[in-house]
């Protein structure tokens, strides 16, 4: 069920952003008096389709979702009508033709701040950054940071939440500079915690950050109180009901959740003696054996046991900023220029071999974190499409042929030159530009692989 979750929160993710770009070209090259033939969502064999307008445009949903295109009248593809002539794309100026061409990615660029915008207004939700434990001798602990600090800034950015604190220090890691990070100590007086620049330095690489500081959240102590029990998992087969409480293991006290979670991870196909307080009878002792299950290249146990969802206790670790219409559509602009500032710097430092190949993304980690950002709710999801939608834009826009920034650099030739490029010329460029996507495409698979496999 987690697969099929995945998937389909995949399958959503993919529809939405492309149709987004897509509906971009269309919307603009309609607007421009340009003749739409097709509009299709996907590749290959049409799943779906229908004709409607005056133009009887052609909508499709086809076989393959990764990626669609709009097809329009164009001579270079077949006979035109004469007369037709003046609606076909080849025949349009060329500041109409770029505008179609840049449609797209900007329209992915514009349902960025759309979904920040939204976000924004209705309420952003995330965990305070309150510190929980630092770890001696780490960047943290030379910084100066003590368990109960609350970020308040990191350099020039506020850290309302840990996301918010996360992305400026990604963001200082590649600036070079000594960082300044603002706290509110736990007797409720302000600090500056200063970090060395070569202490930062390469952050953006990590895919644990805050472990790289030395640094864990705080969160709440949960009661490792039995919520949720999966038919047939080794829970169920011990005996476990949902209200029991687990208060030992082979002996040692169990204080929390987490605790137990880690024991069981590491004990696979090992016999685990537990002590439960079970409302209607006390203490009792029973054997729980958990299955041995691979994730991330490690073996792991699983029991199919959930936690009991209590949500007074995050009350204290959650914090939730709104703003009004006008104000959050500065800030949704702010955040998509930011976001795309970023994407851009992760790119130039992978370019001159700064960064390290592994801030890519491909399929497989993206369809993960589709389906993770899904199970988390609605909010966390837009900001999910929002993210990816940002990467798709500013990807088309690179200067490689095939994609919509490799047309675009096509028509600047065509305005420096005064005439347009060559079809053999434009032909090889798509071939050097298939080339550099297919090998983009299997690096990123490599990286997902890598990932994986440990």
């Amino acid at each position: 069920m987690d697969m099929l979750f995945t998937i389909a929160s995949f399958l959503v993710a993919l529809a939405i952003l492309i149709t987004v770009h897509e509906f971009g070209h269309f919307w603009v090259a309609r607007k421009l008096g340009v003749k739409v033939l097709r509009f299709s969502i996907g590749f290959g064999r049409p799943l779906l389709s229908w004709r409607r307008g005056p133009d009887q445009t052609e909508y499709v949903v086809a076989a393959i979702p990764l990626g669609g295109y709009v097809k329009m009248l164009d001579e270079r593809e077949e006979a035109v009508p004469e007369a037709e002539l003046d609606r076909a794309f080849n025949r349009q100026a060329l500041w109409k033709r770029s505008s179609i061409v840049v449609a797209g990615p900007l329209f992915n660029l514009l349902f960025a701040v759309l979904a920040y915008w939204a976000i924004f207004m209705a309420g952003d939700t995330g965990l305070r950054p309150i510190v929980g434990t630092v770890e001696p001798e780490s960047v943290a602990a030379e910084a100066g940071f003590r368990p109960g600090d609350e970020l308040l800034a990191v350099g020039e950015h506020p850290a309302q939440s840990w996301e918010n604190a996360l992305l400026a220090l990604t963001v200082a890691s590649m600036d070079g500079n000594d960082l300044v990070v603002q706290v509110r100590d736990e007797s409720n007086q302000p600090r500056d915690r200063l970090i060395p620049r070569e202490s930062i330095a390469g952050l953006s690489d990590e895919p644990d950050l805050l472990a790289r500081l030395g640094v864990t959240p705080r969160r709440p102590s949960i009661p490792a109180v039995i919520g949720e029990i999966l038919p047939g998992e080794p829970a169920e087969q011990a005996g476990l009901r949902v209200g029991d409480r687990v208060v030992a293991a082979d002996g040692a006290p169990i204080g929390s959740w987490r605790e137990l979670v880690e024991l069981v991870r590491e004990r696979p196909e090992t016999p685990i003696a537990l002590d439960i307080e079970r409302p209607d009878a006390g203490i009792q002792r029973l054997e729980l054996i958990p299955r041995a299950l691979d994730t991330d290249g490690q073996t792991v146990g699983r029991i199919g046991a959930g936690v009991e969802a209590r949500e007074d206790l995050m009350e204290d670790y959650l914090v939730r900023v709104s703003h009004g219409p006008i104000e959050s559509l500065g800030l949704a602009v702010d955040k998509t220029y930011e976001m795309s500032a970023l994407m851009l710097r992760v790119m130039g430092r992978m370019l001159i071999g700064e960064a390290s190949i592994h801030n890519l993304s491909g399929p497989i980690s993206i369809a993960e974190t589709a389906g993770r950002t899904a199970s988390y709710g609605l909010d966390s999801f837009v900001k999910f499409l929002a993210v990816v939608s940002i990467s798709l834009g500013i990807l088309n826009l690179l200067p490689i042929p095939v994609l919509d920034g490799g047309h675009l650099m096509f028509y600047l030739v065509e305005w420096i030159k005064g005439s347009p490029v060559s079809e053999e010329a434009m032909l090889q460029g798509q071939k050097v530009g298939f080339l550099l996507l297919a090998a983009l495409m299997t690096l990123a698979f490599y990286v997902d692989l890598s990932r994986l496999l440990g």
